[in-house]
């Protein structure tokens, strides 16, 4: 059975599309951003800005929503998210929102209904801790940051 992801609109997204796939096997939905279509938002080289989507959804239990760039974005304007992947909890109930970051050379005009975003919903598994005096030995170690790649 597909999992079911109840969305809300807020006042000011209620207009906008809900999130979509853009292809038969895309991975993510896209997010729309709700900002004024009066007053678009212009993210300075190296400025960041927390981008409201209009939208609150209930994930199910078990799932976390994971917010990515947009690969063209990034591409073509140097624009990503700045926590990447972004996580939603499948407890919380506020508004979506996409903190933006241009690391491109120009100016980058956000404007509403503008595809800021994706979502992908994933399963996740919850863990007990309990705390070794000592780990287990691998072939690794403790080596990381590229020591694979030697």
């Amino acid at each position: 059975m597909t999992p079911v992801v109840r969305i809300a609109r807020l006042p000011h997204g209620s207009d906008l599309p809900l999130p979509t796939y853009q292809s038969a096997f895309a991975a993510g939905l896209d997010l729309y951003a709700a900002v004024p279509a009066d007053a678009p938002l212009v993210l300075a080289p190296g400025t960041y800005a927390k981008i409201p989507t209009g939208i609150t959804l209930a994930l199910p239990p078990g799932t976390e929503g994971q917010v990515r760039p947009r690969s063209g974005l990034a591409a073509q304007h140097g624009v990503t998210l700045l926590n990447t992947p972004g996580t939603i909890d499948a407890d919380y109930r506020g508004e979506i929102s996409v903190l933006l970051i241009n690391h491109g050379g120009a100016p980058f005009e956000v404007t509403r209904g503008m595809r800021i975003a994706q979502l992908v919903v994933a399963e996740i598994v919850r863990v007990t801790v309990r705390e070794a005096e000592e780990l287990d030995n691998t072939d690794r170690g403790a080596g990381g940051f590229g020591s694979t790649g030697r």
